[in-house]
């Protein structure tokens, strides 16, 4: 029986696999309220958990299983974890940064029975679980304060600790690979590298990574800056199974960034875009067909290797965009670019 890396690297060169959709999406369905969240084990806590959708692992778990059921029978190849603020420097924000790693092994454990029973069931189309590192809620390049450009909330070192505890937890709990999204920072997502590569060689158990970055409005460039080739070239030192762009924009408004991620890339892509842009209410109106005729276009413009959704998106989408992915030739990566490539806001190739 081939191990899971292998089986994911030999499909990523027969056909578009499909990542599911938004999480929080989803649990805002359910309209959950402060007792939701607190359950018995937290009800006496000092601080709101209220929108602490990760700590739902915990005290909700039969409710994060049966969104992940629904993604799995929508047609996703590959789940994500509940764990984008299953870190200690998110979790402090309730108070809640020592459980960090009892949570994030349970959203883990969770996506993985799902995952595994429903390879059970066709065994022709293992699924995956990819470990979710999101960006934190501090930057480590950008100032919290407009007045004093030279201002940071956190720091290199303290960031690689942070996402080291997330991944053990993860890698613990055996997920297929590790998952770095939402990247407004690239400088975040170094330290999260450095961290997942630390945890790596610490307990000899190696897994792909994917990146995802976000480009934050119609620039181009992520929050830090930097255009979608100069994120890229930031980051392929990584050797990542795929690398691509996430969130922010709905697939009209990230076409043309996907082209140039497609463009570059050495490696395998991925993207996961929002429903649309936010209503006026912050709700997402793009319908799964509309989403689902962007995200043909892309396959048949040979952009894709592995796709899915964010914000806004849900089981109805991810089916509309498997059932378009479906028969669509995956996308081939470049070959080795052997020049130097730099990149500060803007790529350098020499």
């Amino acid at each position: 029986m081939p191990d899971s890396r292998t089986q994911l690297i030999d499909l990523l060169g027969h056909r578009i696999l499909i990542l599911d959709g938004a999480m929080g999406t989803m649990i805002q369905r359910h309209k959950l309220d402060e007792a939701d969240y607190r359950g018995e084990r937290f009800k006496d806590w000092p601080s709101d958990l209220k929108g602490n959708n990760d700590l739902l692992s915990l005290t909700k778990p039969e409710l994060i299983r049966s969104i992940h059921e629904a993604y799995m029978e929508a047609g996703a190849d590959i789940l994500e974890t509940n764990t984008f603020n299953g870190n200690r420097l998110s979790q402090a924000d309730y108070g809640l940064q020592d459980y960090t790693s009892e949570i994030v092994s349970a959203a883990a454990r969770l996506a993985r029975e799902v995952a595994d029973a429903w390879t059970a069931k066709t065994p022709d189309k293992p699924r995956f679980v990819a470990g979710v590192l999101g960006p934190t809620s501090k930057t480590a390049s950008i100032s919290p304060d407009v007045n004093d450009p030279g201002a940071r909330n956190t720091h290199f070192d303290e960031l690689v600790a942070v996402y080291a505890e997330a991944t053990r937890a993860l890698v613990t709990a055996d997920v297929d690979l590790i998952l770095i999204e939402t990247i407004f920072d690239t400088l975040n997502a170094k330290a999260a590298a450095v961290a997942v590569d630390q945890v790596f060689e610490e307990s000899g158990l190696s897994r792909p990574v994917m990146i995802s970055g976000t480009i934050t409005d119609a620039s181009g460039r992520t929050l830090s800056g930097q255009t979608v080739e100069a994120f890229y070239n930031s980051l392929r030192h990584v050797k990542p199974l795929a690398i691509g762009l996430n969130c922010a924009l709905g697939p009209d408004l990230l076409r043309p960034h996907v082209e140039d991620m497609a463009r570059v890339a050495e490696c395998y892509t991925t993207f996961h875009p929002n429903a649309g842009l936010p209503n006026e209410m912050g709700g997402y109106d793009m319908t799964p067909e509309a989403m689902a005729a962007h995200i043909e276009e892309w396959a048949e413009s040979g952009f894709l290797n592995i796709v899915g959704g964010c914000c806004g998106s849900t089981p109805a989408h991810i089916r509309a965009i498997a059932k378009v992915a479906a028969g669509k030739a995956p996308r081939q990566p470049k070959a080795p670019d052997h020049r130097m490539r730099l990149s500060g806001l803007e790529a350098f190739n020499v």
